[in-house]
Parts: C-alpha cells; sequence; structure tokens
C-alpha cells in the first residue's frame, strides 16, 4: 500500500513508523523541516516540506497514484479540506481525516470524509473505565444459550494456568488483555494481575463460573 500522511505530528510519526512496519510505502508531508525529527533514524520513507494542501506539492508526491491519505495537521479545517481533495478530485480509495474537535466529525463525515478524534476516542475510553464492572457481559447472541463474559483477573487464579477456568462445552477463555495487547491463550498461559479476561460461557453454566471466581 502507497500512504501519504500529512503532518508529522507525533500521531502522524507514529503511523508512518506502523505503516512502514507492515511494509508499506510511506511519504509524509509537513510545512516544517524540524517536524521530521520526531521521526526515528530508521524511517526509510520519503519526507516532504510543502504545504499539504497545494496541489503541486500533492502532484510531486503522486497523489493519483496513493492508496491512502490521512491528514493529521493541527488544523481541523486543513485536515477536511485536504481529506475532500483527496477524495474528491484524486479519487484516493482510503482517506482519513484527524478531527480535534468532535463536534466537526458529523459534518465531515456527511461529506463521505472518514474521521477519527482522540478527545472523542479518549471521552469513550474514560467512560468505560470509569462504569467497568468486574463480572461484564459484552455479547449475548440471538438465541441467548451462550454469553461474552469479560472479567478482571480473579484473585484466587492469579499465578494459575487458563486451564482452570475452563469447563468443557460449558467455559472457556478465549482472549486475555494483558498491557493493552490483546491475545489468545492456551491452556498452559498463565493468568497474571490486572488481565482482563474474554470468556464464552454457556447461559447455564454461569452460576458454575461464579462459583469457580469465588463469588
Amino acid at each position: 500500500m502507497r500512504a501519504i500522511i500529512v503532518g508529522c505530528s507525533h500521531m502522524g510519526a507514529g503511523l508512518a513508523m506502523n505503516l512502514q512496519a507492515k511494509g508499506h510505502e510511506v511519504t509524509i508531508i509537513d510545512r516544517e523541516k524540524d517536524a521530521f525529527k520526531k521521526l526515528p533514524k530508521v524511517f526509510h520513507g520519503q519526507t516532504i516540506v510543502g504545504f499539504g494542501i497545494d496541489k503541486k506539492t500533492l502532484e510531486a508526491v503522486q497523489i493519483h497514484l496513493a492508496d491512502a491519505v490521512i491528514t493529521c495537521t493541527d488544523n481541523d479545517e486543513t485536515n477536511a479540506l485536504l481529506a475532500r481533495i483527496a477524495k474528491n478530485e484524486y479519487r484516493v480509495p482510503q482517506v482519513i481525516a484527524r478531527i480535534y474537535d468532535p463536534r466537526k466529525a458529523d459534518i465531515y463525515q456527511s461529506f463521505g470524509i472518514q474521521t477519527i478524534s482522540s478527545i472523542a476516542w479518549g471521552i469513550q475510553r474514560v467512560t468505560e473505565l470509569l462504569s467497568y464492572n468486574q463480572f461484564d457481559s459484552v455479547w449475548i447472541p440471538d438465541n441467548g444459550k451462550v454469553e461474552m463474559i469479560r472479567i478482571e483477573s480473579p484473585a484466587l487464579l492469579i499465578g494459575h494456568p487458563v486451564r482452570e477456568l475452563t469447563s468443557a462445552g460449558e467455559i472457556k477463555v478465549v482472549t486475555i488483555t494483558r498491557n493493552n495487547k490483546a491475545f489468545i491463550p492456551v491452556s498452559g498461559t498463565t493468568i497474571k494481575a490486572y488481565d482482563v479476561l474474554y470468556l464464552v460461557v454457556a447461559t447455564s453454566a454461569i452460576q458454575k463460573l461464579k462459583a469457580m471466581l469465588g463469588r
């Protein structure tokens, strides 16, 4: 994938490195040369000093061949304008604009621009953390016979293997989130403090699960 990032902010620089690590070709544009100091020395993509809304700059980096354009400047209007140019004039398949003011996101999305807002995400995440339930049902299919349960690592099972929280055909740990990274455990995976476990549980086994958790 060929990606163009406009704005070498901390987000832009971090995104450039993530995309590069996944094998994508990355070009990053910023009006300030010093902004590129945020990029590690291992970045081997193209850096261009220029204004992202300048068509000469965009055409110099062959925007018409880009698979994605992500706008990360510090100005919502610039991000939205550039996103519209990339989408409507150059027909870039994937266009994403960073929007600081979440109140503007719906407006820009009505123009067909995909937006992200770190403020909106932060508000949602804090709300989730404050309302977090230690035994939280997060999904129930239509037949109502199975639930997905989210729990904090049970004190009684810290240091124990996942298999001690398993019952064949009734209870299975399918995912663990640890240090903000999710992975699929095996039966011998050790449960650690502050883990968040996602279990698939037969509705008929909910009380059995609570007993296993010491509740």
